[in-house]
């Protein structure tokens, strides 16, 4: 399994502040030589150290990880590979450098990609049918949540103030919330049958109504949703202004996923959360069955235990966390982990997501090791949404999450695995994969000219020679 790499952050962040090798060298108590090495990543930095570099550079240990670099630097391949830029070749090498350090220019290179990429479908004449351009404002609000590292220490407070006066257990939590809002807000929830919603209120009746159709837990979620909209939006307000989001629409969505956030926050205190993960080995089921939620709810809650922390034992294992339908839509995806998600296009047939779509409500399991080397501890489970009516398709999602390799031992899915021998390889979609022999591929690569030949039919349906580039 390949070592994280984190020589070029240590290097960015030593000169962002002003400071020489042997100055660093001194206050870390080494050699200036031994850090030039570390620099250049031809030494290993162990545990002690790497606290002594978050604390001498003053920056969180996540900063000192390379997760950013790697995530920008799988972006920029993704862009710099786009046929339509016209562009050579460019060196693994001058990706890795711009990504690391030049951070700023890697992000408004991605940023300048993606307005360029809605420039030219709206040029292009895609349209709603009423005529008005399709202008998404879902990358917006999800690189919003990504930049944060899916941790907003505010709705933390506010979720734990809350969650002290109420002092109920998870069991009562439905319960108690349901009071809180009638006692102090005067509003009423109902349950019973809703036309087309799940969930509707009425500000003027002071009235929450929730569809019959929802489980407990949902229903559960939905009234502590609308207990931080009442009591959580000033501080809510005061995470987003600062954003300087482009349009409504993002503000919009950013707005309700940090309301999300804070009822999760309610409903799964992060101090007893982080304990009982740690306690049940990062079993989503079980922490689902001792908090009262849904497996959804649990496994996004553990993609957001990022508190920052001198010796991070107030973080947890860094997880992504990832939801697709089953034609490939990606409408949720958080990164702590450093895996490299494909931002522009499909991801890879052979990962355990698209599987598990196969088997609902069973979690799958698979060990996915990227073409660099890096290697990461996946789960998915298929999940099944309730439908409105009768006739409608019962929506279906697939919740993925996953974790660097070296974190496999403290979660449960990776029991009874030889973690080297179920390494599948993948790659972040056909169209960036170098992989020459894999009978999954769905497109030919953009980098690799086309080796075909009518006298022989190999295992990949798109042949190309890895040594040809385009």
């Amino acid at each position: 399994m390949a070592r994280p790499l984190i020589g070029r952050t240590v290097r960015r962040l030593r000169q962002e502040q002003r400071l020489t090798q042997q100055a660093l060298a001194v206050r870390l108590g080494i050699s200036a030589s031994y850090l030039n090495l570390i620099e250049h990543d031809q030494r290993p930095v162990t545990a002690s150290l790497l606290i002594k570099l978050g604390q001498v550079l003053t920056v969180d240990l996540a900063a000192l990880s390379g997760t950013d670099e790697r995530q920008a630097e799988a972006g920029l391949r993704e862009v710099l590979s786009d046929p339509l830029l016209g562009l050579e070749e460019v060196p693994e090498a001058e990706i890795a450098t711009l990504a690391g350090s030049a951070p700023q220019a890697a992000r408004a290179m991605l940023a300048l990609y993606r307005a360029w990429r809605v420039a030219r479908e709206d040029a292009s004449g895609i349209a709603l049918p009423s005529g008005r351009r399709l202008l998404l404002p879902n990358e917006e609000a999800r690189d919003f949540f990504h930049d944060r590292a899916n941790h907003f220490a505010e709705l933390e407070q506010v979720a734990e103030a809350i969650g002290g006066e109420l002092r109920a257990t998870p069991a009562e939590m439905n319960h108690a919330v349901a009071e809180r809002l009638r006692r102090t807000h005067g509003v009423t929830v109902s349950v019973g049958r809703l036309d087309g919603a799940l969930r509707r209120y009425d500000p003027a009746l002071r009235r929450l109504d929730l569809s019959e159709s929802l489980p407990r837990e949902s229903r559960g979620f939905q009234m502590a949703f609308q207990l931080m909209l009442l009591e959580a939006r000033e501080a809510v307000e005061a995470v987003i202004a600062p954003a300087e989001l482009s349009t409504a629409e993002a503000r919009a969505l950013v707005r309700i996923g940090l309301l999300n956030y804070a009822a999760a926050a309610l409903l799964m205190p992060y101090g007893a959360f982080l304990s009982a993960a740690s306690a049940l080995r990062h079993e989503v089921e079980a922490l689902a069955a001792r908090f009262g939620v849904s497996f959804e709810q649990a496994a996004h809650r553990l993609s957001t235990l990022q508190r920052p922390g001198d010796n991070g034992s107030a973080r947890g294992v860094p997880f992504f966390f990832l939801r697709v339908d089953p034609a490939g839509n990606v409408d949720k995806r958080f990164s702590a982990a450093g895996f490299p998600f494909a931002r522009f296009g499909g991801s890879c047939p052979k990962w355990i997501v698209h599987q598990a779509f196969a088997t609902p409500a069973v979690t799958r399991v698979q060990v996915a090791q990227l073409p660099d080397g890096a290697a990461f501890l996946c789960f998915a489970r298929a999940i099944v949404a309730p439908t409105t009516h009768w006739g409608e398709p019962a929506p279906m999602h697939v919740v993925a999450m996953g974790c660097d390799l070296s974190r496999a031992a403290e979660v449960v899915y990776a029991d009874g695995l030889d973690l080297r021998r179920a390494a599948v390889g993948i790659g972040l979609s056909c169209r960036l994969c170098d992989r020459a022999d894999c009978r999954s591929r769905a497109f030919p690569p953009l980098e690799h000219r086309l080796n075909l030949d009518p006298n022989e039919d190999g295992a990949s349906p798109w042949r190309f020679d890895p040594a040809r580039r385009v």
